[in-house]
């Protein structure tokens, strides 16, 4: 894409050069044509074609601020080892047979 964008911008400037360098032509000419062929459409193609990146992102922010939001109301565990100990082993031991 952005190969397109640094073609379309080059064309745009080697028609506001030929304009500007005609004897016909003029500097502010050569700025508008720059300014309307090139810079105008290039910035309004890159803004809609950026639309979906746009929403993926914003909602993915607005998901890990829920699931912040979530974490941060969740009640403390009852489990056994909330505290951050090694949980007891399994299995209870067995005795051995004499």
């Amino acid at each position: 894409m952005h190969l397109v964008v640094i073609a379309w911008l080059y064309v745009a400037l080697m028609m506001a050069v030929a304009e500007a360098t005609n004897s016909n032509g003029t500097v502010l000419g050569a700025i508008f044509t720059f300014l309307l062929y090139g810079l105008a459409p290039v910035a309004l193609v890159v803004y809609l074609l950026s639309t979906p990146a746009r929403r993926r992102a914003l909602r993915e922010r607005e998901e890990a601020e829920r699931q912040a939001a979530i974490r941060a109301a969740a009640p403390p565990s009852s489990a056994p080892d909330a505290g951050g100990e090694a949980p007891a082993d399994p299995v209870a031991p067995v005795g051995e047979k004499k």
